[in-house]
């Protein structure tokens, strides 16, 4: 096996750091992860932490947004274009039901939060990460829209808001009580189309 150039070094050593630091983000909280103890982990010097990630905050942040891209990655794909409607909103639910109130990454979300409200540059990078996040929601919503010839009633970043907004609120509430059904999510999406179809 050829010997791996620096880039590709740098690149791998990035990539292991990233992922245990979401493994123990998720498993352990923020607080109670450090930087020391991903290098540890992940069979690093806390140097090769610190030239990669300044804080722990950004760590952090990168790991959220690799997350949110997964997670959106999921539901475009769930919603897509093949089938009916409510077979789309059926897959959606079933996303929704694993994944909203999923303690790790809820709590990560809330106690991350929480660390940014007094760190204004923090802060500024979190709203930028939502307005990512809002997009690709409100973008999901409009394709969705258009493929099945319904209408948003309201435009589709403030669909996209409203959205997301409940399946925050959801996810927490789900993280504390995982009785709860996600049905609430789809039947807002279902709304967002117009109230077109009925449960």
């Amino acid at each position: 096996m050829a010997r791996l150039t620096r880039t590709e070094s740098q690149a791998r050593t990035r990539a292991d750091l990233l992922a245990t630091a979401r493994d123990m983000f998720l498993t352990d909280g923020y607080a109670k992860t450090s930087l020391e103890r991903v290098a540890e982990e992940a069979g690093y010097s806390k140097g090769a932490v610190y030239s990669n990630f300044r804080t722990k905050s950004a760590l952090c942040l990168e790991v959220l947004g690799l997350i949110h891209e997964s997670k959106f990655t999921e539901v475009t794909e769930v919603l897509g274009t093949e089938g009916t409607l409510e077979e789309r909103l059926a897959r959606f639910q079933g996303w929704a039901e694993r994944t909203l109130g999923d303690v790790g990454w809820t709590m990560l979300e809330f106690e991350f939060a929480i660390v940014a409200r007094d760190d204004p540059a923090l802060q500024a990078a979190m709203v930028s990460s939502l307005g990512v996040v809002r997009g690709t929601i409100a973008a999901s919503l409009q394709s969705l829209a258009d493929s099945t010839g319904l209408s948003l009633p309201m435009p589709a970043e403030d669909a996209a808001t409203s959205v997301l907004s409940l399946g925050l609120g959801l996810g927490i509430l789900r993280a504390i009580d995982p009785t709860l059904s996600a049905q609430l999510i789809t039947d807002a999406v279902r709304a967002m189309l117009g109230g077109a179809l009925t449960s």
